[in-house]
């Protein structure tokens, strides 16, 4: 394990596209985890679309929309990548 890898979490359809529930990637930046997996899943039809679409929390907090390469990654931390729901 990597000081800097963060744990990402899929769920529902991100899950599905990624054919991965998590992974460990080594980032420092929001910016330069994105790029990294979309790399790793650049074969899957529909992952760069599907996770254009989720919204993104580090830990509990909400990204939002401030700029990936502003939002900084620290070892340990957890990413999450929640497509929208239907059903509310």
């Amino acid at each position: 394990m990597n000081e800097n890898d963060v744990t990402v979490h899929y769920w529902a359809s991100a899950r599905s596209a990624a054919g991965i529930a998590a992974e460990r990637v080594a980032a420092g930046t929001l910016a330069d985890l994105l790029e990294e997996i979309s790399r790793r899943h650049r074969d899957r039809d529909r992952f760069d679309d599907v996770i254009s679409t989720c919204s993104i929390l580090i830990g509990e907090t909400p990204v939002g929309a401030r700029e990936p390469s502003d939002v900084r990654l620290h070892g340990g931390d957890t990413v999450e990548f929640l497509p929208p729901f239907a059903g509310g």
